[in-house]
């Protein structure tokens, strides 16, 4: 079974305060898959993310990735192969340059000298960020930010990427970045967002959860013409498939 594998087994996640964040939640995400996790906000979407590479510890359920349970013992290992991104950059970057952010974690993965250089500076170029190596993270905007996150995990050359809200309050230009990035890594990702239309472009399958339970999952066409099941979950159309109502009749028709 290849290592790609993404498998979540009747997870259940609960608070200390007893909120139930994640109801008997189950899927497979298969290599080179490209899956949204959307929902209304407190649908639960970034608490299962942080499932996946072991940031949160399940209430009761499993992960596995490929053949490995994800445990205290197999942490570290899954944590190569399973890279995060949060959704607030500023949880990831803590180091006094963007260089030291990035190399952190190869530094972690015991590489040196000049294997740490290519690795940083790689991931640098792939999200076009090289410029900005010694620049303070704290001086950076927030799309800047945004990239040199991303980086900091593709320095680490994980097999499956997740991110929780990756374009998230990004301007026009920032956003098409992201997704650019997104685009070009050719391995399993997973993300969750609220932009719909980067949901359309990007991903082939979704999966909807609502108060903590799945609700939907299949092929993101699908999913978006059920009306019905997009208004019980809270959720609209993506702009791109919607009619503009100046260019239609009273019946919905397209006017000539």
């Amino acid at each position: 079974m290849s290592h790609h594998i993404v498998e979540v087994i009747h997870l259940q996640h609960i608070y200390p305060d007893g909120t139930i964040a994640i109801r008997d939640v189950s899927f497979r995400i298969t290599h080179g898959e490209s899956v949204a996790i959307i929902g209304a906000n407190g649908a639960g979407k970034s608490t299962l993310l942080q499932h996946l590479n072991g940031c949160l510890e399940a209430t009761s359920g499993q992960v596995r990735i490929g053949d490995t349970l994800l445990s205290k013992g197999t942490l570290p290992d899954i944590r190569r192969t399973v890279g995060m991104v949060f959704q607030n950059p500023d949880d990831q970057l803590f180091m006094p340059t963007v260089f030291d952010d990035v190399a952190f974690g190869p530094l972690n993965l015991g590489l040196v000298g000049t294997e740490v250089e290519k690795r940083v500076m790689d991931a640098l170029i792939q999200v076009g960020a090289a410029h900005l190596r010694a620049k303070p993270p704290y001086h950076l905007s927030g799309g800047e930010k945004k990239r040199v996150a991303i980086a900091t995990v593709l320095a680490m050359t994980p097999d499956i990427l997740v991110l929780d809200e990756p374009v998230s309050g990004l301007d026009p230009f920032a956003r098409r970045q992201i997704m650019t990035i997104l685009q070009e890594f050719n391995h399993t990702k997973i993300f969750t967002t609220h932009d719909l239309n980067m949901v359309l472009e990007l991903c082939q399958r979704t999966i909807i959860l609502h108060e903590g339970e799945i609700m939907a999952d299949g092929p993101t066409g699908d999913i978006f013409q059920n009306d019905v099941l997009l208004a019980a979950c809270h959720l609209e159309k993506p702009f791109a498939l919607q009619l503009c109502p100046a260019c239609t009749g009273a019946a919905g028709a397209i006017k000539p």
